[in-house]
Protein backbone atom coordinates (compact mmCIF):
# COMPACT_ATOMS: atom_id res chain seq x y z
CA UNK A 1 0.00 0.00 0.00
CA UNK A 2 1.05 3.59 -0.61
CA UNK A 3 1.17 5.97 2.36
CA UNK A 4 -2.08 7.60 1.20
CA UNK A 5 -3.84 4.24 1.50
CA UNK A 6 -4.03 3.37 -2.19
CA UNK A 7 -2.82 0.01 -3.44
CA UNK A 8 0.28 -0.70 -5.44
CA UNK A 9 -0.33 -1.58 -9.09
CA UNK A 10 -0.78 -5.34 -9.44
CA UNK A 11 2.24 -5.77 -11.69
CA UNK A 12 4.45 -4.04 -9.13
CA UNK A 13 2.99 -5.50 -5.93
CA UNK A 14 5.93 -7.24 -4.24
CA UNK A 15 3.68 -8.98 -1.72
CA UNK A 16 1.73 -10.76 -4.45
CA UNK A 17 4.96 -11.63 -6.25
CA UNK A 18 6.43 -13.15 -3.08
CA UNK A 19 3.26 -15.09 -2.33
CA UNK A 20 3.32 -16.48 -5.84
CA UNK A 21 6.95 -17.53 -5.50
CA UNK A 22 6.17 -19.21 -2.18
CA UNK A 23 3.19 -20.96 -3.66
CA UNK A 24 0.84 -19.55 -1.00
CA UNK A 25 -2.35 -20.28 -2.91
CA UNK A 26 -4.71 -19.82 0.02
CA UNK A 27 -3.59 -16.25 0.61
CA UNK A 28 -3.51 -15.44 -3.09
CA UNK A 29 -7.09 -16.67 -3.34
CA UNK A 30 -8.13 -13.99 -0.86
CA UNK A 31 -6.49 -11.14 -2.78
CA UNK A 32 -9.32 -8.77 -3.89
CA UNK A 33 -10.36 -8.80 -7.50
CA UNK A 34 -9.81 -5.05 -7.69
CA UNK A 35 -7.58 -2.32 -6.33
CA UNK A 36 -8.42 1.32 -5.63
CA UNK A 37 -6.06 4.18 -6.39
CA UNK A 38 -6.10 7.85 -7.23
CA UNK A 39 -6.32 8.64 -10.93
CA UNK A 40 -2.91 10.13 -11.65
CA UNK A 41 -3.10 10.83 -15.38
CA UNK A 42 -5.48 12.20 -17.99
CA UNK A 43 -6.13 8.75 -19.47
CA UNK A 44 -7.37 7.38 -16.14
CA UNK A 45 -9.64 10.38 -15.59
CA UNK A 46 -10.97 10.06 -19.15
CA UNK A 47 -11.72 6.36 -18.62
CA UNK A 48 -13.61 7.19 -15.41
CA UNK A 49 -15.63 9.89 -17.16
CA UNK A 50 -16.45 7.58 -20.04
CA UNK A 51 -17.70 4.99 -17.55
CA UNK A 52 -19.88 7.67 -15.97
CA UNK A 53 -21.32 8.56 -19.38
CA UNK A 54 -22.07 4.92 -20.06
CA UNK A 55 -23.98 4.54 -16.79
CA UNK A 56 -25.57 7.93 -16.08
CA UNK A 57 -26.37 8.93 -19.66
CA UNK A 58 -27.02 5.70 -21.56
CA UNK A 59 -28.02 3.17 -18.88
CA UNK A 60 -29.94 5.39 -16.44
CA UNK A 61 -30.88 8.33 -18.68
CA UNK A 62 -30.22 10.91 -15.96
CA UNK A 63 -28.37 13.29 -18.30
CA UNK A 64 -28.36 14.17 -21.98
CA UNK A 65 -25.06 13.75 -23.76
CA UNK A 66 -22.77 13.93 -20.72
CA UNK A 67 -22.80 14.34 -16.94
CA UNK A 68 -19.83 16.72 -16.61
CA UNK A 69 -20.21 19.66 -14.23
CA UNK A 70 -18.22 22.26 -12.24
CA UNK A 71 -16.42 19.85 -9.86
CA UNK A 72 -14.89 18.14 -12.88
CA UNK A 73 -13.13 21.41 -13.73
CA UNK A 74 -12.00 22.11 -10.16
CA UNK A 75 -8.29 21.25 -9.84
CA UNK A 76 -8.89 20.31 -6.20
CA UNK A 77 -11.23 17.47 -7.15
CA UNK A 78 -9.78 14.02 -6.45
CA UNK A 79 -10.78 11.03 -8.55
CA UNK A 80 -10.44 7.53 -7.10
CA UNK A 81 -10.71 4.65 -9.54
CA UNK A 82 -11.01 0.88 -9.15
CA UNK A 83 -9.09 -1.40 -11.49
CA UNK A 84 -9.67 -5.09 -11.99
CA UNK A 85 -6.79 -7.57 -12.12
CA UNK A 86 -6.18 -6.76 -15.78
CA UNK A 87 -5.74 -3.08 -14.95
CA UNK A 88 -9.02 -1.97 -16.57
CA UNK A 89 -10.92 0.81 -14.75
CA UNK A 90 -14.20 -0.71 -13.59
CA UNK A 91 -15.39 1.89 -11.12
CA UNK A 92 -14.72 5.27 -9.63
CA UNK A 93 -15.81 8.12 -7.42
CA UNK A 94 -14.84 11.76 -7.06
CA UNK A 95 -14.55 14.04 -4.05
CA UNK A 96 -13.43 17.55 -3.24
CA UNK A 97 -14.28 20.83 -1.49
CA UNK A 98 -17.97 21.71 -1.69
CA UNK A 99 -17.44 25.45 -2.16
CA UNK A 100 -15.45 27.69 -4.44
CA UNK A 101 -12.72 29.67 -2.72
CA UNK A 102 -10.75 28.59 0.34
CA UNK A 103 -11.23 25.04 1.57
CA UNK A 104 -13.06 25.30 4.90
CA UNK A 105 -13.31 21.56 5.52
CA UNK A 106 -16.66 20.95 3.84
CA UNK A 107 -16.25 18.23 1.19
CA UNK A 108 -18.64 16.43 -1.12
CA UNK A 109 -18.43 13.07 -2.82
CA UNK A 110 -20.25 12.10 -5.98
CA UNK A 111 -20.49 10.34 -9.30
CA UNK A 112 -19.99 6.89 -7.77
CA UNK A 113 -20.04 4.42 -10.62
CA UNK A 114 -19.39 0.70 -11.15
CA UNK A 115 -19.20 -0.96 -14.57
CA UNK A 116 -22.06 -3.41 -15.26
CA UNK A 117 -19.74 -6.38 -15.66
CA UNK A 118 -17.94 -5.54 -12.38
CA UNK A 119 -20.97 -5.45 -10.13
CA UNK A 120 -20.24 -9.00 -9.12
CA UNK A 121 -16.80 -8.09 -7.74
CA UNK A 122 -17.87 -8.35 -4.11
CA UNK A 123 -18.13 -4.99 -2.37
CA UNK A 124 -16.62 -2.79 -5.08
CA UNK A 125 -19.11 0.05 -4.59
CA UNK A 126 -18.76 -0.08 -0.81
CA UNK A 127 -14.97 -0.13 -1.09
CA UNK A 128 -15.00 3.00 -3.27
CA UNK A 129 -17.22 4.79 -0.76
CA UNK A 130 -14.99 3.80 2.16
CA UNK A 131 -11.91 4.92 0.25
CA UNK A 132 -13.55 8.29 -0.41
CA UNK A 133 -14.40 8.69 3.29
CA UNK A 134 -10.84 7.92 4.34
CA UNK A 135 -9.39 10.29 1.76
CA UNK A 136 -11.73 13.15 2.75
CA UNK A 137 -10.73 12.79 6.39
CA UNK A 138 -7.03 12.67 5.49
CA UNK A 139 -7.50 15.94 3.59
CA UNK A 140 -8.84 17.62 6.72
CA UNK A 141 -12.56 17.50 5.98
CA UNK A 142 -14.89 17.92 8.94
CA UNK A 143 -18.09 17.62 6.92
CA UNK A 144 -18.41 15.08 4.11
CA UNK A 145 -21.66 14.56 2.21
CA UNK A 146 -23.05 13.03 -0.95
CA UNK A 147 -26.28 13.10 -2.92
CA UNK A 148 -27.12 9.42 -3.17
CA UNK A 149 -29.70 7.85 -5.47
CA UNK A 150 -32.57 6.75 -3.27
CA UNK A 151 -32.18 3.13 -4.29
CA UNK A 152 -28.58 3.15 -2.98
CA UNK A 153 -29.40 4.62 0.43
CA UNK A 154 -29.17 1.20 2.06
CA UNK A 155 -25.60 0.68 0.86
CA UNK A 156 -24.48 3.94 2.44
CA UNK A 157 -26.45 3.30 5.63
CA UNK A 158 -24.79 -0.07 6.09
CA UNK A 159 -21.38 1.58 5.86
CA UNK A 160 -22.34 4.10 8.55
CA UNK A 161 -23.58 7.15 6.66
CA UNK A 162 -26.45 9.18 8.08
CA UNK A 163 -29.55 10.33 6.22
CA UNK A 164 -30.04 14.12 6.20
CA UNK A 165 -33.01 14.75 3.88
CA UNK A 166 -34.51 13.77 0.52
CA UNK A 167 -33.54 15.82 -2.55
CA UNK A 168 -34.12 15.68 -6.29
CA UNK A 169 -31.15 15.56 -8.66
CA UNK A 170 -31.54 15.44 -12.45
CA UNK A 171 -35.23 14.77 -11.95
CA UNK A 172 -34.57 11.61 -9.92
CA UNK A 173 -35.10 10.99 -6.18
CA UNK A 174 -31.89 11.24 -4.17
CA UNK A 175 -31.00 11.44 -0.48
CA UNK A 176 -28.50 13.85 1.02
CA UNK A 177 -26.32 11.71 3.26
CA UNK A 178 -23.50 12.63 5.63
CA UNK A 179 -20.48 10.66 6.77
CA UNK A 180 -19.99 11.15 10.55
CA UNK A 181 -16.48 12.47 11.13
CA UNK A 182 -15.57 12.05 14.80
CA UNK A 183 -12.12 13.65 14.75
CA UNK A 184 -12.97 16.49 17.13
CA UNK A 185 -14.95 14.40 19.62
CA UNK A 186 -12.26 11.71 19.63
CA UNK A 187 -9.58 14.28 20.47
CA UNK A 188 -11.66 15.77 23.28
CA UNK A 189 -12.35 12.30 24.65
CA UNK A 190 -8.68 11.35 24.58
CA UNK A 191 -7.37 14.54 26.18
CA UNK A 192 -10.07 15.91 28.49
CA UNK A 193 -13.07 13.61 29.03
CA UNK A 194 -11.75 11.90 32.17
CA UNK A 195 -10.79 15.07 34.02
CA UNK A 196 -14.06 15.46 35.90
CA UNK A 197 -13.95 11.90 37.23
CA UNK A 198 -10.24 11.89 38.10
CA UNK A 199 -10.22 15.33 39.72
CA UNK A 200 -13.28 14.56 41.83
CA UNK A 201 -10.88 12.96 44.31
CA UNK A 202 -9.51 16.44 45.06
CA UNK A 203 -11.33 19.08 47.16
CA UNK A 204 -14.42 20.57 45.58
CA UNK A 205 -13.99 23.91 43.90
CA UNK A 206 -10.57 23.10 42.44
CA UNK A 207 -9.21 26.45 41.31
CA UNK A 208 -11.49 28.43 43.59
CA UNK A 209 -15.08 29.61 43.20
CA UNK A 210 -15.62 30.93 39.69
CA UNK A 211 -12.32 29.51 38.41
CA UNK A 212 -12.97 25.75 38.39
CA UNK A 213 -11.09 24.18 35.50
CA UNK A 214 -9.26 27.38 34.61
CA UNK A 215 -5.84 27.52 32.99
CA UNK A 216 -4.32 28.89 36.18
CA UNK A 217 -5.34 29.07 39.82
CA UNK A 218 -5.60 32.25 41.91
CA UNK A 219 -3.57 31.86 45.10
CA UNK A 220 -5.99 32.71 47.95
CA UNK A 221 -5.38 36.04 49.65
CA UNK A 222 -2.96 37.28 46.95
CA UNK A 223 -2.88 38.66 43.41
CA UNK A 224 -0.75 35.67 42.34
CA UNK A 225 -1.84 33.22 39.64
CA UNK A 226 -0.13 29.81 39.55
CA UNK A 227 -0.09 27.50 36.54
CA UNK A 228 1.57 24.14 35.96
CA UNK A 229 1.96 22.04 32.81
CA UNK A 230 3.88 18.88 32.00
CA UNK A 231 5.26 17.95 28.60
CA UNK A 232 4.57 14.54 27.05
CA UNK A 233 7.60 12.35 27.97
CA UNK A 234 8.03 11.07 24.40
CA UNK A 235 8.45 14.65 23.23
CA UNK A 236 11.04 15.36 25.92
CA UNK A 237 12.91 12.27 24.81
CA UNK A 238 13.00 12.81 21.07
CA UNK A 239 12.88 16.62 20.74
CA UNK A 240 14.41 18.02 23.95
CA UNK A 241 15.02 21.63 22.85
CA UNK A 242 11.48 21.95 21.54
CA UNK A 243 10.12 20.36 24.73
CA UNK A 244 11.95 22.96 26.79
CA UNK A 245 10.58 25.78 24.64
CA UNK A 246 7.03 24.44 24.82
CA UNK A 247 7.20 24.03 28.60
CA UNK A 248 7.58 27.79 28.84
CA UNK A 249 5.11 28.50 26.04
CA UNK A 250 2.17 26.53 27.47
CA UNK A 251 2.60 27.93 30.96
CA UNK A 252 2.95 31.53 29.83
CA UNK A 253 -0.16 31.05 27.69
CA UNK A 254 -2.04 29.74 30.74
CA UNK A 255 -1.16 32.88 32.67
CA UNK A 256 -1.97 35.08 29.69
CA UNK A 257 -5.45 33.55 29.38
CA UNK A 258 -6.19 34.75 32.92
CA UNK A 259 -4.84 38.22 32.22
CA UNK A 260 -1.79 37.67 34.42
CA UNK A 261 1.68 39.07 33.85
CA UNK A 262 4.27 36.25 34.19
CA UNK A 263 6.86 36.87 36.90
CA UNK A 264 8.78 33.59 37.20
CA UNK A 265 9.14 29.90 36.38
CA UNK A 266 10.11 26.74 38.27
CA UNK A 267 11.08 23.58 36.40
CA UNK A 268 11.21 19.89 37.33
CA UNK A 269 13.34 17.91 34.92
CA UNK A 270 14.19 14.23 34.65
CA UNK A 271 16.77 13.06 32.10
CA UNK A 272 18.86 10.01 31.31
CA UNK A 273 22.08 12.03 31.53
CA UNK A 274 23.48 15.55 31.84
CA UNK A 275 23.78 16.01 28.07
CA UNK A 276 20.08 15.34 27.51
CA UNK A 277 19.13 17.58 30.43
CA UNK A 278 21.29 20.34 28.95
CA UNK A 279 19.44 20.20 25.65
CA UNK A 280 16.07 20.52 27.41
CA UNK A 281 17.32 23.44 29.49
CA UNK A 282 18.72 25.11 26.40
CA UNK A 283 15.23 25.26 24.88
CA UNK A 284 13.70 26.31 28.17
CA UNK A 285 16.24 29.12 28.64
CA UNK A 286 15.72 30.38 25.08
CA UNK A 287 11.97 30.63 25.59
CA UNK A 288 12.30 32.23 29.03
CA UNK A 289 14.56 34.88 27.55
CA UNK A 290 12.22 35.50 24.60
CA UNK A 291 9.21 35.95 26.88
CA UNK A 292 11.20 37.93 29.45
CA UNK A 293 10.39 35.56 32.32
CA UNK A 294 13.12 34.50 34.77
CA UNK A 295 13.66 30.87 35.78
CA UNK A 296 13.61 31.08 39.58
CA UNK A 297 14.68 27.53 40.35
CA UNK A 298 13.52 23.94 40.21
CA UNK A 299 14.73 20.36 40.39
CA UNK A 300 16.87 18.24 38.06
CA UNK A 301 17.46 14.49 38.27
CA UNK A 302 19.68 12.26 36.13
CA UNK A 303 19.46 8.56 35.35
CA UNK A 304 15.68 8.52 35.05
CA UNK A 305 13.16 8.45 32.17
CA UNK A 306 12.64 11.79 30.40
CA UNK A 307 10.16 14.05 32.18
CA UNK A 308 9.54 17.79 32.30
CA UNK A 309 7.05 19.95 34.17
CA UNK A 310 7.08 23.71 34.70
CA UNK A 311 5.22 25.84 37.20
CA UNK A 312 4.63 29.48 36.29
CA UNK A 313 3.73 32.35 38.57
CA UNK A 314 2.01 35.53 37.42
CA UNK A 315 0.22 38.51 38.89
CA UNK A 316 -3.06 40.26 38.23
CA UNK A 317 -5.57 42.07 40.36
CA UNK A 318 -8.36 41.11 37.97
CA UNK A 319 -8.20 37.44 36.86
CA UNK A 320 -10.17 36.58 33.73
CA UNK A 321 -12.19 33.39 34.30
CA UNK A 322 -12.60 30.71 31.69
CA UNK A 323 -16.23 30.33 32.73
CA UNK A 324 -17.26 33.98 32.62
CA UNK A 325 -19.31 33.78 29.44
CA UNK A 326 -23.05 33.51 28.94
CA UNK A 327 -25.49 32.86 26.13
CA UNK A 328 -25.42 35.76 23.68
CA UNK A 329 -21.72 36.47 24.07
CA UNK A 330 -19.67 36.56 20.89
CA UNK A 331 -16.78 34.11 20.61
CA UNK A 332 -13.48 35.45 19.32
CA UNK A 333 -10.38 33.57 18.21
CA UNK A 334 -7.09 35.43 18.47
CA UNK A 335 -4.31 33.41 16.87
CA UNK A 336 -0.84 33.79 15.41
CA UNK A 337 -1.01 32.38 11.88
CA UNK A 338 2.69 32.91 11.21
CA UNK A 339 5.08 29.96 10.96
CA UNK A 340 4.35 26.37 10.01
CA UNK A 341 4.10 22.79 11.20
CA UNK A 342 6.83 21.75 13.58
CA UNK A 343 9.03 19.13 11.92
CA UNK A 344 7.89 15.71 13.09
CA UNK A 345 4.51 17.02 14.29
CA UNK A 346 2.72 17.85 11.05
CA UNK A 347 -0.99 18.28 11.60
CA UNK A 348 -0.53 18.34 15.37
CA UNK A 349 1.71 21.24 16.44
CA UNK A 350 1.82 24.61 14.70
CA UNK A 351 5.01 26.53 15.47
CA UNK A 352 4.77 30.30 15.20
CA UNK A 353 6.32 31.31 18.50
CA UNK A 354 9.92 30.17 17.93
CA UNK A 355 10.07 32.49 14.90
CA UNK A 356 8.76 35.60 16.64
CA UNK A 357 10.66 38.38 18.34
CA UNK A 358 10.45 38.74 22.08
CA UNK A 359 8.53 41.99 21.63
CA UNK A 360 5.89 40.25 19.50
CA UNK A 361 5.56 37.39 21.98
CA UNK A 362 5.14 39.72 24.93
CA UNK A 363 2.53 41.78 23.06
CA UNK A 364 0.49 38.68 22.29
CA UNK A 365 0.52 37.29 25.84
CA UNK A 366 -0.51 40.70 27.19
CA UNK A 367 -3.55 41.00 24.92
CA UNK A 368 -6.11 39.35 27.22
CA UNK A 369 -5.08 41.56 30.13
CA UNK A 370 -5.40 44.62 27.90
CA UNK A 371 -8.86 43.72 26.55
CA UNK A 372 -10.29 42.12 29.72
CA UNK A 373 -13.03 40.01 28.06
CA UNK A 374 -15.70 38.26 30.09
CA UNK A 375 -14.07 34.83 29.58
CA UNK A 376 -10.84 33.52 28.11
CA UNK A 377 -8.99 30.23 27.58
CA UNK A 378 -5.80 29.50 25.71
CA UNK A 379 -6.14 26.75 23.13
CA UNK A 380 -4.81 23.53 24.62
CA UNK A 381 -4.08 20.06 23.25
CA UNK A 382 -7.85 19.62 22.88
CA UNK A 383 -7.65 21.97 19.91
CA UNK A 384 -9.71 25.03 19.09
CA UNK A 385 -13.09 23.28 19.19
CA UNK A 386 -12.30 21.21 22.27
CA UNK A 387 -11.08 24.30 24.12
CA UNK A 388 -14.18 26.22 23.05
CA UNK A 389 -16.20 23.34 24.48
CA UNK A 390 -14.39 23.74 27.81
CA UNK A 391 -15.06 27.50 27.86
CA UNK A 392 -18.73 26.85 27.10
CA UNK A 393 -18.97 24.08 29.72
CA UNK A 394 -17.42 26.29 32.40
CA UNK A 395 -19.83 29.07 31.38
CA UNK A 396 -22.83 26.75 31.67
CA UNK A 397 -23.86 26.94 28.02
CA UNK A 398 -23.17 25.72 24.47
CA UNK A 399 -21.11 27.25 21.69
CA UNK A 400 -21.53 27.67 17.95
CA UNK A 401 -18.41 28.12 15.80
CA UNK A 402 -18.76 29.78 12.38
CA UNK A 403 -16.31 27.65 10.41
CA UNK A 404 -15.97 30.02 7.46
CA UNK A 405 -15.03 32.89 9.79
CA UNK A 406 -12.26 31.02 11.63
CA UNK A 407 -8.84 32.58 10.89
CA UNK A 408 -6.58 29.83 9.56
CA UNK A 409 -3.07 29.59 8.10
CA UNK A 410 -3.00 28.82 4.39
CA UNK A 411 -0.67 25.90 5.10
CA UNK A 412 -3.14 24.00 7.30
CA UNK A 413 -6.36 22.15 6.52
CA UNK A 414 -9.39 23.08 8.60
CA UNK A 415 -9.44 19.65 10.21
CA UNK A 416 -5.82 19.94 11.27
CA UNK A 417 -6.13 23.56 12.40
CA UNK A 418 -9.17 22.98 14.60
CA UNK A 419 -7.57 19.97 16.31
CA UNK A 420 -3.89 20.91 16.59
CA UNK A 421 -1.93 22.78 19.25
CA UNK A 422 -1.65 26.17 17.51
CA UNK A 423 1.22 27.84 19.38
CA UNK A 424 -0.44 31.09 20.42
CA UNK A 425 -4.24 31.08 20.23
CA UNK A 426 -6.80 32.51 22.66
CA UNK A 427 -10.53 31.96 22.73
CA UNK A 428 -12.51 34.72 24.40
CA UNK A 429 -16.17 35.46 25.00
CA UNK A 430 -17.62 38.92 25.46
CA UNK A 431 -20.36 41.27 24.34
CA UNK A 432 -20.81 41.29 20.54
CA UNK A 433 -19.52 44.86 20.26
CA UNK A 434 -16.37 44.22 22.33
CA UNK A 435 -13.16 45.22 20.52
CA UNK A 436 -10.56 42.80 19.17
CA UNK A 437 -7.69 41.80 21.41
CA UNK A 438 -4.65 44.05 20.81
CA UNK A 439 -2.39 41.09 20.03
CA UNK A 440 0.15 42.67 17.72
CA UNK A 441 0.92 40.33 14.80
CA UNK A 442 -1.81 37.84 15.76
CA UNK A 443 -5.21 38.13 14.10
CA UNK A 444 -8.35 38.51 16.20
CA UNK A 445 -11.69 37.55 14.62
CA UNK A 446 -15.21 37.14 15.97
CA UNK A 447 -16.22 33.69 14.71
CA UNK A 448 -19.00 32.31 16.87
CA UNK A 449 -21.27 32.72 19.83
CA UNK A 450 -22.32 31.17 23.12
CA UNK A 451 -25.85 29.81 23.24
CA UNK A 452 -28.27 27.95 25.48
CA UNK A 453 -27.59 24.24 25.75
CA UNK A 454 -24.50 22.03 25.80
CA UNK A 455 -21.70 21.07 23.46
CA UNK A 456 -20.28 22.73 20.35
CA UNK A 457 -21.84 23.00 16.91
CA UNK A 458 -20.13 23.93 13.66
CA UNK A 459 -22.04 26.49 11.61
CA UNK A 460 -21.55 26.25 7.82
CA UNK A 461 -22.18 28.77 5.02
CA UNK A 462 -25.38 26.99 3.93
CA UNK A 463 -26.88 27.46 7.40
CA UNK A 464 -26.37 23.85 8.53
CA UNK A 465 -25.08 23.25 12.04
CA UNK A 466 -23.30 19.96 12.56
CA UNK A 467 -22.49 18.64 16.03
CA UNK A 468 -18.78 18.61 16.85
CA UNK A 469 -19.23 17.91 20.57
CA UNK A 470 -22.55 16.63 21.86
CA UNK A 471 -22.03 17.62 25.48
CA UNK A 472 -19.55 18.71 28.15
CA UNK A 473 -15.87 18.16 27.48
CA UNK A 474 -14.41 17.61 30.97
CA UNK A 475 -17.38 16.74 33.16
CA UNK A 476 -16.22 19.36 35.68
CA UNK A 477 -19.34 21.43 35.11
CA UNK A 478 -19.89 25.19 35.31
CA UNK A 479 -17.25 27.20 37.15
Amino acid sequence: MYLDGTALPAAADPVIDILALLGDRSTLARVPDFRIEQAQDAASVAAYRELRREIFVHEQGLFDGHDLDAPDEDPRTIVLVARDRSGRIVGGVRLGPALDGPDIGWWQGGRLVVAPDARGLGGLGSALVRAACARAESEGALRFEAHVQARNEGLFTRIGWQRVRPVTIAGAPHVLMRWPIGRISALAAATKARLGTVLSALPQGLGGAGYVGDDGAPVPGTDVIAACDAIVPAMVERDPEWAGWCAVLVNVNDLAAMGARPVGLLDALGAKDARHAGRVLEGLASAAEAYGVPVLGGHTQFGVPAALAVTALGRTAHPIPGGGGHAGHAVRLTADLHGGWRSGYRGRQWDSTSRRTGEDLRTMIGSVAAARPAAAKDVSMAGIVGTLGMLAEASGCAAILDVAAVPKPTGASMGDWLTCFPGFAMLTADEPDAPALPAGPAVSVSCGELAEGKGVGLHWPDGEITAALDGPVTGMGPA
